[in-house]
């Protein structure tokens, strides 16, 4: 008959391996994908028309103003 060692709990770690501490993670944004679309537009823009260029770049920089604006709130709340 087999020996049976106690079960651990989630809130216990094995040998040799310590628990971290919760973190909060970063809220959820939109700027992400906006960005992933205006280099869409830019690349697309290239290949067929100067407004769509205008378009993406006009979204590019939108994008990335709004990311950073974003990621300094979140660095200044902590």
């Amino acid at each position: 008959m087999p020996i049976e060692t106690p079960k651990k709990t989630a809130s216990e770690p094995s040998v040799g391996w310590a628990v971290l501490p919760a973190e909060k993670l970063p809220d959820p944004t939109i700027w992400p994908a906006t960005l992933a679309l205006a280099i869409t537009l830019l690349v697309w823009g290239l290949v067929t028309s100067l407004s769509i260029t205008a378009v993406g770049l006009a979204l590019f920089a939108g994008a990335m103003a709004g990311w950073i604006r974003d990621l300094r709130h979140e660095r200044a709340r902590h």
